[in-house]
């Protein structure tokens, strides 16, 4: 199978670097462009609708490469997600084209996006019907009445995760590709074939589109690949809830920690200044970067650090899920990712520039002991 997913991932790569060209020269001629304004960072008219080109090549590529898989390697849930993500993300492929032309409204995309987390769902029966949970005994089964809902808010959650970070050249495709290839990893080393199929597939449309779009851009993927890349991503990683011995309730939102600990501090910090959760701001961990003074390709390389980062500590903590001592690492790995995640977020300010409770009282306990030194 790393032989056939060496092959995906060449032609998908191959038909996104011949598709990315012919789709910015559709973007031109139909005004599927995107003019700069105050929160942008570009400063000149671009193409958009470049996703069109991510989704045509996955789509194409594995279209092609399916009638060579020998029988049996594909079980019928397996054939089901395929269905889905497919069927899925048209849906939403072109519900983010229509986006990049005309601009719809943040509740109609909404909309949209559960429709098509209900095919996923309800149309090919796809759903986390098991979770390991820490400290678990055994992975445990869910009703329906929680299983359904939390497929669709995973789905539409994540879907909308990437979006929320596509705010420079390259970096949502970048940090999608981390996760791809993190989920990769772990298909290899789960054996689960058709991860390894469907994970080198688009890591390729997103290699062969990156070419283009990363810093100086020459097109930008706009929502039809944001969007699409947060709905494959998500259904992807549902994969791994199939898997009882190696995957646990963490892994999955470490494969996408960036885009979600970032629309985390998104709501918090919006919360927090009494704003609209989806009013679109200037604080995202790319714009508050920016402005301590790193570059535009040095926000983004900064970014595929930390993405990476998450990637390793999934792949790790998957690895040892199922030794003895793996939940109390899961636990110390839970722990300390969130204790980084707000000490990061309080050197460069994402939620509020002026609060920094854990960093004012770290510095408290560091001036203790100094006064209590000079009073003896």
């Amino acid at each position: 199978m790393l032989g056939v997913g060496l092959i995906s991932f060449i032609a998908a790569m191959a038909l996104a670097l011949v598709l990315t060209p012919l789709v910015k020269k559709l973007a031109i001629r139909i005004g599927a462009i995107d003019v700069p304004n105050h929160r942008k960072v570009h400063t000149r008219i671009m193409p958009r609708l470049g996703g069109v080109a991510i989704y045509a090549a996955f789509t194409v590529g594995l279209l092609l490469i399916l009638p060579w898989l020998p029988d049996g390697t594909l079980s019928q849930y397996d054939r089901n997600l395929i269905s889905a993500l497919l069927v899925g993300g048209t849906l939403i492929v072109l519900l983010g084209a229509l986006d990049d032309k005309f601009d719809l409204s943040a509740k109609l995309k909404l909309l949209v996006q559960i429709g098509a987390a209900c095919i996923v769902v309800f149309g090919y029966d796809v759903k986390i019907n098991l979770l390991n949970i820490p400290f678990g005994s055994s992975m445990q089964p869910l009703g329906e009445w929680l299983s359904i809902p939390l497929t669709i808010l995973w789905i539409v959650g994540v879907t909308n995760a990437i979006n929320l970070i596509d705010g420079l050249d390259g970096l949502a495709a970048g940090v999608s590709g981390i996760a791809v290839a993190t989920i990769l990893v772990m298909g290899i080393l789960m054996g689960n074939e058709t991860v390894i199929l469907l994970s080198a597939v688009l890591l390729g449309a997103i290699g062969g589109f990156l070419f283009f779009n990363f810093h100086p851009a020459k097109i930008f993927m706009g929502d039809s690949g944001s969007l699409f890349l947060g709905f494959a991503l998500a259904t992807l990683s549902m994969l791994g809830f199939k898997q009882i011995t190696i995957v646990s309730f963490v892994t999955p939102l470490l494969i996408i920690g960036v885009p979600l600990s970032d629309t985390f501090f998104a709501i918090v910090r919006r919360w927090v200044q009494k704003k609209p959760i989806f009013a679109p701001d200037k604080g995202h961990l790319h714009h508050c970067l920016q402005q301590l003074g790193f570059s535009h390709r040095k926000t983004v390389l900064i970014i595929y650090a930390i993405a990476a980062f998450f990637g390793t500590c999934a792949v790790v903590q998957s690895a040892i899920s199922n030794s003895g001592l793996g939940n109390w690492i899961t636990f110390i790995v839970i722990c300390a990712l969130v204790f980084l995640l707000q000490i990061g977020a309080e050197l460069i300010g994402i939620v509020d520039q002026s609060r920094r409770p854990v960093l004012d009282f770290l510095a408290r306990l560091r001036m203790k002991p100094q006064t209590d030194s000079r009073g003896k």
